[in-house]
C-alpha cells in the first residue's frame, strides 16, 4: 500500500492546543498562491507514482477553502482514485455544497473535528463551532452518501470531569458514525496553552482523573459497538483508518504541503513550515532511517495497535530475539503493561494508557 498526505495550513482561527503547521490566511490571494506552489510540489513528487491506496487532506482546516479553491485542489488530485479518500472538516466551515463537491470528486471519508460537545470546553480550547453545526454536517454528509465519518474528540482538557466525558459519549451515540478518534490533550510547544503553562496559567489534568476518563471512554465505546483497534482509535464494522495504518505499519506515503512529513520506506523527509521558505524549496530536510531507528519506529508504531507486533516477523526482519533484545521489557511484563498473545507482543488495556512508558524501552 502507498498513501499521499496533502497539507492545507490555513485556518480561520488558531485553536489553543494545536501545534501543526498552520496560519490564518490574510486573504483569498494567499490561499490561491499556496495552491499554485502546492501543485508544483505535487507534480515533482508524484510524477513516477501510478496509484495511491489512500489520500488524506489534512491541516489546518481544509474545509475553510471556498468551493472554487476546493475544486482547484481536487482537480489537481483527480488522476488518482484511492480506495480511501479523506478530508478533514471543521463543522463551522462545512456546507452542503462542499459536501456535494466532496462526493463529486470521490472523497469517501470525512474526519470531523468536534473535540467536545460542551460549549465551555470548546470556548476554553478556542473552537468556534456549536453542536447544531456538528449535527447538520453529519446529517448532510450522510444524506449525500458519505457515511464513512470519523469524529475527533479530546479528553483530559482542564475543566473536564467524568460528567463532561459521559455527556460527550452520550451525544456521540446519537450520531451513528463508524469511527471515533479520542485523544488525550497533549501540551505541545508553540501553542497558546504552552505559553499559558510557562506563565503558570495552565494546569494539566490530574493523571488519576485522566486514567478514569480513558477507562470510561473505552468501556462506553465498547458498549456502543466500537472496537478499539489502536490506542486512541475506535471503529465499527471494520471501518479502520487505512491511511493511519500506513503510518503504524511503516508503509510508504508521500507528502506535499508546508510542514508535511513523508516516508518512502527508507528515507524520512519533511517540508518547510514557513510559506516563503516552502515556496523557495519545499524540502527542508531528509534522513535515511538506520536499522536501529527502523526497529524502534516499527515497535512504537506497531504497539499502538491493539493487535500489537508479530514477534516472529520482527525477529526475522531485524535478526534479533525481540523478547531478549530489550532488557527493560521484563519490568513491563511484571507491571501488566504488555503481554504475548498468539505470537504477538501487545499492550494490555492498562498498557494503552501508559504506553509511553513502554515505548521508552525502544528509544
Amino acid at each position: 500500500m502507498r498513501g499521499l498526505y496533502v497539507h492545507i495550513p490555513f485556518c480561520e482561527h488558531i485553536c489553543f492546543y494545536c501545534d501543526f503547521a498552520k496560519r490564518v490566511a490574510k486573504n483569498n490571494e494567499m490561499i490561491e498562491d499556496y495552491l499554485t506552489h502546492l501543485e508544483r510540489d505535487f507534480c515533482s513528487i508524484t510524477q513516477s507514482v501510478c496509484a495511491y491506496d489512500t489520500i488524506y487532506i489534512g491541516g489546518g482546516t481544509p474545509s475553510m477553502l471556498s468551493v472554487f479553491q476546493l475544486t482547484r485542489l481536487f482537480e489537481m488530485l483527480k488522476k488518482y482514485t484511492p480506495i480511501e479518500y479523506t478530508i478533514e472538516v471543521n463543522p463551522e466551515s462545512y456546507t452542503h455544497e462542499k459536501g456535494l463537491l466532496f462526493k463529486k470528486y470521490g472523497i469517501n471519508r470525512v474526519s470531523l473535528g468536534v473535540q467536545s460537545f460542551e460549549k465551555s470546553i470548546l470556548d476554553y480550547i478556542g473552537r468556534k463551532h456549536d453542536n447544531e453545526q456538528v449535527f447538520n454536517a453529519v446529517s448532510s454528509l450522510q444524506s449525500i452518501g458519505i457515511t464513512n465519518i470519523s469524529i475527533d474528540l479530546i479528553f483530559s482538557i482542564p475543566g473536564q470531569n467524568i460528567a463532561s466525558i459521559s455527556n460527550d459519549l452520550s451525544i456521540l451515540a446519537t450520531l451513528d458514525v463508524p469511527h471515533v478518534s479520542y485523544y488525550s490533550l497533549i501540551l505541545e510547544e508553540k501553542t497558546v496553552f504552552y505559553h499559558k503553562y510557562l506563565k503558570k496559567q495552565f494546569k494539566q489534568t490530574d493523571i488519576d482523573l485522566e486514567a478514569d476518563m480513558y477507562e470510561l471512554i473505552v468501556d462506553s465505546l465498547k458498549k456502543q459497538g466500537y472496537e478499539q483497534y489502536e490506542i486512541s482509535n475506535f471503529a465499527k464494522n471494520g471501518k479502520y483508518s487505512m491511511h493511519n495504518q500506513l503510518y503504524w505499519t511503516m508503509q510508504p506515503y508521500d507528502a506535499i504541503g508546508a510542514g508535511a512529513h513523508g516516508y518512502d520506506g527508507v528515507n524520512r523527509y519533511y517540508n518547510h513550515r514557513l510559506l516563503n521558505e516552502y515556496y523557495q524549496t519545499p524540502l527542508q530536510g531528509s534522513y535515511i532511517e538506520t536499522d536501529t531507528q527502523k526497529l524502534s519506529d516499527t515497535l512504537i508504531f506497531g504497539l499502538r495497535r491493539s493487535v500489537g507486533v508479530k514477534i516472529d516477523e520482527i525477529n526475522q526482519d531485524f535478526g534479533i530475539d525481540l523478547l531478549k533484545h530489550f532488557d527493560g521489557l521484563d519490568k513491563y511484563f511484571k507491571l501488566g503493561l504488555i503481554e504475548v498473545t498468539d505470537g504477538y507482543l501487545r499492550l494490555t488495556q492498562k498498557g494503552f494508557l501508559l504506553g509511553n512508558q513502554v515505548f521508552e524501552v525502544f528509544i
